[in-house]
């Protein structure tokens, strides 16, 4: 993902209704919470927030209107858009992403806590590796399945160069760059755990979640301590989470991807196995 990729995640465009091959949407990631209340304790928060706010991808209707409250985000209009949509896979509905020399993804806002719900819990499916796809080389950072965090944080105390970065941002793109931003990617021959530094900008970390070929064509559960892996990654404690979103990209190795995104959600405690 190149730096126009990424100056391009958080650019909004006019919201559309159906999502053909043609007319794509596009850019960095979704979700959105939906509190499930507890009626013993009603003071208490819920132990789970699901994406989106309407509901669980599994409790929506294929076809091909993305779920209500998702927001289009589009890249540089010289990139091909990721295709995204709602289909019926093994009987459950999930979102079907498919990259063509392509780099795009969904988005949703959120206001969440880490500290309070320090788990990330979601589901995907990769039918195939992005054969050159190298996310620790500029030219080849490609990956067939991306899961999108945004942070806040206290900007004042980036290096010089950072802030520079994220001036140019704002003057170019007219919004603020996340104070962070932690990726949860499927790597070709990474290691699961590592942390990738991007070559852009140190204020994006990608940790990998799966990887290699072992698990291609199977539904993964994914479940990682967001709080615990923003240390590690930024050395530091996390601000409040602002956005979750995915993500299917292969414009810099200039092949096709495709992914299925299950049902995300934020967990007080990691679920049991």
């Amino acid at each position: 993902m190149r730096r126009g990729a990424i100056a391009a995640i958080f650019t909004p465009v006019t919201p559309v209704t159906p999502v053909t091959p043609v007319k794509v949407v596009t850019a960095v990631a979704v979700a959105a919470a939906v509190l499930a209340g507890c009626a013993s304790e009603p003071a208490r928060a819920p132990d789970e927030v699901q994406l989106p706010a309407v509901g669980r991808f599994s409790s929506a209707q294929p076809g091909d209107v993305l779920p209500s409250g998702w927001r289009v985000w589009q890249l540089s209009g010289l990139k091909r858009p990721t295709e995204y949509r709602l289909v019926d896979h093994q009987g459950r509905t999930v979102v079907f992403a498919r990259a063509r020399s392509s780099a795009s993804g969904l988005l949703y806002p959120l206001s969440i806590d880490p500290q309070e719900y320090p788990y990330l819990h979601w589901r995907w499916n990769v039918p195939a590796l992005i054969n050159r796809a190298d996310n620790t080389r500029r030219a080849t950072e490609d990956s067939p399945a991306r899961i999108v965090i945004a942070f806040d944080g206290d900007r004042s105390k980036l290096p010089l160069e950072e802030r520079i970065f994220a001036d140019q941002f704002r003057l170019f793109t007219q919004q603020e760059f996340p104070y962070a931003l932690l990726m949860y990617i499927w790597e070709n021959r990474a290691p699961v755990g590592t942390v990738i530094e991007n070559l852009h900008t140190s204020r994006i970390r990608m940790i990998v979640a799966d990887s290699g070929d072992a698990n291609l064509g199977t539904w993964r559960e994914e479940t990682r301590n967001v709080v615990e892996d923003f240390r590690r990654a930024f050395g530091e404690e996390p601000g409040r989470i602002r956005s979750v979103g995915i993500m299917t990209d292969s414009d810099n190795t200039g092949e096709d991807a495709e992914a299925f995104y299950g049902d995300i959600g934020f967990l007080r405690r990691r679920p049991q196995d």
